[in-house]
C-alpha cells in the first residue's frame, strides 16, 4: 500500500556540494566523535552503528546509513553542512502511513510532503480541520499529484487529539502495518523518520524522545522548555519515570497495538492525547522504546500550545493515575 512515487528534488541541476564521508565500522565504536565540517559527515553500514553515533551526540542529519532498505549507496546535500538526502527512499517493504494533523499549515504541508518521500516509502494522510489558509485546499491538490498522499477533511477545529483519532482510525480501517504520527511543521525531523521504523522491529511503540541521551530541543527560548520540562516531570510524578518524554509526539505505532486501545474511549482533546496514549501502551503490556531525537522549533507558524492544553493536562493526568484503564 504505501508506495510513493519519485517526486522531484527541491534543488535544481546545479551538482551538489561534495561531501567527504568518515566511514565508522564496529571496531569504531568508541572512537572519539568528530567536529564535522560544512562538507563532512559520517557513513555506518547499519542503523545500530548510527543510533550508537547518535546516543553519544552526532547528528542524525549527517549520518549516512548504507542499509538493505535502502540500495542505494549515494547521499547528497542541497547545500554544505545541510541534512543528507539518500538517493533513494528506505523501502522497508510494509505497509506504512503517516498521519499529519493540519490546522493552518499551508505554508509548510508540500515541502514536508516532498521531504518525507525523499526519506521513506509511506502513505501520508493529511488530516485538516477546516483551516482557513487553504491547507485543506492544497492538500487536495498535492493528492491529485501523488497517488500516496490521502485527505481527512474535518468540519472544524477540536483539538490535536480528535484530528489523530481520525486518522489512525482511518488508517486502521486499512491494510497498514505501521501507523506514524509528526508534527507538519519539521519539529519532527523527516530523516529520522527510517530510524522509526527501524526500531520499531523491536517494539510496539517508538516514541522520538527529546530527554533520553542524544535528544535535545533546538530554537527553543527559556518559557518553552521550561513548560515542556515540567510537563513531563508532571507526569512522571503520577505515572511513572518508564517514559522519559511522555508529550513527545513524534511516534510509530505497530496496528496491533492501536487496535487494542478502544480508541473511541480516549478522553484527551490536545497534547495530553500523546501521554493518554503512551499510558494505554504501558497498561496493556506494551515494548515502548524511546528513540533520540533533536526537536526543532517550527519553521513556520506558530505554535498551537496553549494554556487550555495544560489546564487539561493538569486534570487528566491525575485521572489516569486514579482510574488506569478501568474507566475508559
Amino acid at each position: 500500500m504505501s508506495s510513493s512515487p519519485s517526486i522531484a528534488p527541491l534543488f535544481d541541476e546545479t551538482p551538489p556540494p561534495f561531501i567527504h564521508f568518515h566511514h565508522i565500522g564496529k571496531e569504531d565504536g568508541a572512537t572519539p566523535l568528530r567536529k564535522l565540517g560544512m562538507d563532512e559527515a559520517y557513513a555506518v553500514p547499519n542503523f545500530e552503528l548510527a543510533e550508537a553515533l547518535i546516543t553519544r551526540g552526532a547528528d542524525s542529519a549527517r549520518i549516512a546509513i548504507h542499509s538493505t532498505e535502502n540500495q542505494s549507496l549515494g547521499y547528497s546535500q542541497v547545500e554544505a553542512g545541510t541534512p543528507l538526502i539518500p538517493d533513494s527512499p528506505f523501502d522497508f517493504k510494509q505497509s506504512i502511513v503517516i498521519v499529519l494533523p493540519t490546522y493552518n499549515e499551508r505554508g509548510n504541508l508540500e515541502a514536508l510532503v516532498r521531504a518525507i518521500s525523499q526519506y521513506l516509502v509511506a502513505d501520508i494522510v493529511v488530516v485538516d480541520d477546516n483551516s482557513p489558509d487553504g491547507t485543506g485546499e492544497l492538500a487536495d491538490q498535492l493528492s491529485c499529484r501523488y497517488g500516496h498522499v490521502h485527505v481527512l477533511h474535518r468540519p472544524h477545529k477540536e483539538g490535536l487529539g480528535p484530528a489523530y483519532l481520525a486518522g489512525f482510525t482511518w488508517a486502521l480501517q486499512r491494510n497498514y502495518s505501521l501507523i506514524i504520527e509528526m508534527d507538519c511543521d519539521f519539529s519532527h525531523a523527516p530523516w529520522d523518520l527510517p530510524r522509526l521504523v527501524h526500531r520499531s522491529h523491536t517494539a510496539d511503540l517508538v516514541i522520538g524522545s527529546r530527554y533520553v541521551p542524544g535528544g535535545g530541543t533546538e530554537n527553543w527560548n527559556a518559557r518553552r522548555r521550561f513548560v515542556s520540562r515540567c510537563g513531563n516531570t508532571y507526569v512522571s510524578l503520577f505515572l511513572g519515570s518508564t517514559i522519559h518524554d511522555w508529550t513527545g509526539g513524534f511516534r510509530c505505532y505497530r496496528r496491533e497495538l492501536l487496535a487494542r486501545m478502544n480508541l473511541a474511549t480516549v478522553r484527551a482533546k490536545g497534547y495530553i492525547f500523546q501521554v493518554e496514549l503512551a499510558w494505554r501502551a504501558m497498561q496493556l503490556g506494551a515494548d515502548v522504546n524511546e528513540l533520540p531525537i533533536r526537536f526543532c522549533d517550527r519553521i513556520e507558524g506558530q505554535s498551537k500550545l496553549g494554556w487550555q492544553s495544560i489546564a487539561e493536562a493538569l486534570m487528566e493526568v491525575p485521572h489516569m493515575y486514579l482510574f488506569g484503564l478501568g474507566s475508559r
